[in-house]
């Protein structure tokens, strides 16, 4: 039993990296319309689709103790804002053909995780994970020193979805129940905006039928791989998981230099090679200390 469990948790964490690492697919369909508009659409559809998954699982108790823990509700307020700016930078960067610079992004987010434990969580950091920040940090420094630029969209979506995690870490709530409670906080400013917005596309009477489509599937392309990455989380160790973190954004890279054809020059491939290197070292060490805790518990 316990070894299917082990192999059901790695099927999920494979579905939900590779869900998020093919979602530019998605943003790519509807790339004509703005992405503050695609982010309306993603928070007021996946909004209703976890409605109906709290009611299915019977969560609204917890929703409802919410209101009674006013601390909790004003770090879900942080998150909510948080999760929305990683949203709308990765919707725009999508969008405005910049997906090598989103996958950077998420993959500095890792070793900005390893920063964040240690500024906030007081965690001790193995040397060769310092080294590997390190290494990140020159590679960034680098581009600025020599290439006069700096990766300011990579560096918002590690910050933001780094930040995000930290403050999720706090709260400790339930996937579905957070989610929900985030996008319902987020809800209103989405409704509001789409009453007062004026575009093509602002009507549904007035789209194609496979464009409201696409727009209410925003809700499922949000909420799957989180579902999925919820079930694999109590399944597998976690340092695993964090392993399985970087098919992600291989995905993007792949997709962004073959099927969107985006160049990658001299200043992106120095950063990446930093990165890259840094990672290389950050996941030797993980898997070196996670070996050495399974002989000592022997």
């Amino acid at each position: 039993m316990q070894q299917s469990e082990f192999k059901m948790g790695v099927i999920y964490a494979l579905i939900a990296y590779s869900l998020w690492g093919i979602a530019p697919l998605y943003f790519k369909l509807i790339q004509h319309i703005s992405a503050p508009e695609i982010l309306m659409h993603r928070v007021i559809w996946s909004f209703l689709f976890l409605l109906m998954l709290v009611a299915i699982s019977r969560q609204f108790r917890e929703v409802a103790q919410l209101f009674k823990l006013p601390k909790q509700l004003l770090v879900l307020a942080l998150t909510s804002l948080l999760i929305a700016a990683n949203w709308l930078i990765f919707i725009w960067a999508v969008n405005n053909n910049m997906l090598l610079e989103a996958s950077l992004g998420y993959f500095i987010n890792p070793l900005f995780n390893v920063v964040l434990g240690m500024v906030f969580l007081n965690e001790r950091l193995p040397r060769l994970q310092l080294i590997a920040v390190a290494i990140a940090a020159l590679g960034v420094l680098i581009q600025l020193v020599v290439f006069g630029s700096i990766p300011w969209l990579s560096l918002a979506l590690a910050t933001t979805f780094g930040l995000y995690g930290l403050l999720k870490k706090k709260i400790k709530l339930k996937a579905v129940t957070g989610l929900f409670m985030e996008t319902a906080i987020l809800l209103p400013a989405a409704v509001y905006y789409w009453w007062q917005l004026e575009s093509d596309t602002v009507s549904f009477t007035q789209n194609a039928m496979n464009l409201n489509v696409t727009l209410i599937c925003a809700g499922i392309v949000t909420t799957l791989p989180l579902l999925a990455f919820s079930a694999a989380a109590v399944r597998i160790p976690y340092y695993m998981l964090g392993l399985f973190q970087y098919i992600g954004p291989s995905v993007m890279f792949i997709l962004a230099v073959t099927l969107f054809s985006q160049i990658l020059d001299q200043t992106k491939l120095t950063t990446f090679g930093f990165i890259w290197g840094a990672l290389i070292i950050f996941v030797f060490d993980v898997w070196r200390q996670s070996t050495i805790k399974k002989r000592l518990a022997k």
